[in-house]
């Protein structure tokens, strides 16, 4: 029994070695293919790439490949890109053939291939263009996102006033804040901030968040079908998604019931309009799986990384008070204590404008972007790319270029000034990415910053316990930026 358990586990080994040699043959056919580490059977370069570093591996390849190299996640070719060059000949001057969506075999059991981050072609053509169109609509013409964010930063100043000076992890009140922006657009209100299902919403998302992270999570990203049978924390994200799904599909069926067609409230109530108008074409791409998917991606990118880089931006603040005077400062002048900080103002506030540019340079959010993967064969920079290679833009050497930021690995808002102090523009800033994928949510994201991040700072004074000296600006996490955590104290001005 022993003898035949061994010749089966060396004939599941044989037949992995081969699919995997036949694959990596198929790849290496091609002529000038980009260098990078030989890759192993069925696992591919694991080695070089660990799930546990993997930010630091990916930067040990860059220094020894340079901008462009290939590695192979399982029997997967990864085409990884560094550098503001490289990344803008890429994603922008061959934006066509570098524009659509690859993502992970694990990423699939999330959302298959709906939604607006997922899907490609026709799908995500139709499904990017509502969505853009029904951000612009202000809400859907009710009221403008502007008056949304300025509302939602006074409840949060309430909020803020009730610790009365004492410390305090700002993680939940970040997130309920910005999460509530979202939530009116895409479900028509905000929750309370006590909100039992708000609250419960938030957790399953950072929970989903943390695990996503985890190195048992990056091995089941890419080996699923593997890791689906590892016990691990990693397990936990299909029921975290599970939980997410089935409250965008109450929502949407609490919406069904009481839809007006003539007056559509938010996100959802456009979406089942759509769908009622399209519903006999056959060509149509909103369906119920693209409308929850879709919800998702909205709700989910637009809570997480932004909270994330508020976070980022008032320990930076903790650990720089000079920096926080200035701003205050300017504050002060053009804005005062009369009235809430509008976004017209960011055009008479440059040191603000560039600070809050320089807290999601350094923050560095999306380190590895979102995968794209290419439409076409292409020569690109003397490689031979095939159709369909996954690629990884990585934003993290784009926003930490030399070449383009005089000090890259220090927080310096002089990266976004000119030398008269009036605010500079720099090509390299890609923190939503660029080209035909770049983040649809970014104007949003813009306003949401700098209307809270002024808002707080016009109502109170910051302190905590450290000396700044002590503050560590590091990241928490190891496949994402995430800041370490503190305690923030808000004093009434």
């Amino acid at each position: 029994m022993v003898l035949g358990d061994s010749v089966f586990l060396l004939l599941i080994f044989s037949l992995s070695f081969l699919v995997f040699f036949s694959a990596w043959r198929s790849i290496k056919k091609w002529k000038k293919m980009p260098p990078g580490p030989t890759p192993l059977p069925f696992i591919g370069n694991i080695l070089q790439v660990k799930p546990n570093d993997m930010l630091k591996s990916f930067g040990k390849l860059h220094k020894k490949y340079g901008p462009v190299y290939m590695v192979y996640l399982g029997a997967r070719p990864v085409l990884v890109l560094n550098g503001y060059d490289a990344v803008k000949e890429a994603l922008i001057d061959n934006a066509d053939v570098f524009g659509a969506r690859s993502t992970p075999p694990g990423f699939k059991k999330f959302f298959g291939e709906y939604g607006i981050i997922s899907s490609n072609g026709e799908r995500w053509k139709q499904l990017r263009r509502f969505s853009l169109m029904t951000l612009r609509n202000f809400g859907m013409g009710k009221r403008s996102i502007e008056e949304r964010i300025q509302e939602e930063a006074q409840f949060l100043v309430k909020e803020l006033n009730k610790t009365k000076g004492s410390p305090f992890d700002p993680t939940l009140y970040f997130s309920r804040s910005i999460s509530n922006i979202i939530c009116s657009i895409v479900f028509g209100d905000r929750f309370d901030y006590q909100d039992e299902k708000f609250l419960k919403l938030l957790k399953l998302l950072n929970e989903f968040s943390k695990l996503l992270d985890s190195p048992f999570s990056q091995l089941f990203l890419n080996f699923p079908r593997i890791m689906q049978y590892v016990p691990g924390p990693h397990l936990r994200i299909l029921e975290t998604m599970k939980l997410l799904k089935e409250f965008v599909i109450e929502k949407k069926k609490m919406h069904a019931e009481s839809l007006d067609p003539n007056c559509p409230r938010d996100f959802i109530d456009c979406f089942l309009i759509k769908m009622e108008k399209e519903k006999q074409n056959s060509a149509s791409e909103f369906s119920e799986e693209n409308l929850v998917v879709s919800t998702l991606n909205l709700f989910i990118a637009g809570t997480d990384t932004t909270s994330r880089t508020l976070r980022y931006a008032f320990l930076i603040l903790l650990k720089y008070p000079e920096i926080t005077e200035k701003v205050v400062q300017e504050i002060d002048l053009v804005i005062g204590q009369d009235r809430a900080p509008a976004v017209e103002d960011r055009s008479k506030m440059p040191y603000t404008d560039a600070v809050i540019h320089e807290v999601q340079r350094f923050a560095d959010i999306a380190p590895l972007g979102v995968p794209h993967a290419v439409t076409q064969d292409i020569e690109f920079r003397g490689y031979t790319i095939p159709k369909g290679t996954m690629v990884f833009p990585a934003l993290t050497t784009v926003l930490k270029d030399p070449g383009w930021f005089k000090n890259p690995y220090n927080f310096d808002p002089g990266h976004f000034l000119d030398e008269n102090g009036a605010f500079k523009k720099n090509d390299a800033f890609m923190p939503f990415s660029a080209g035909k994928r770049i983040c649809l949510g970014e104007g949003l994201a813009r306003m949401e910053l700098f209307l809270i991040f002024t808002t707080i700072l016009q109502n109170f004074t910051l302190t905590t316990t450290k000396e700044p000296k002590d503050i560590d600006l590091s990241s928490a996490l190891s496949a994402s930026h995430v800041p370490r955590p503190y305690q923030l104290s808000m004093h009434p001005r």
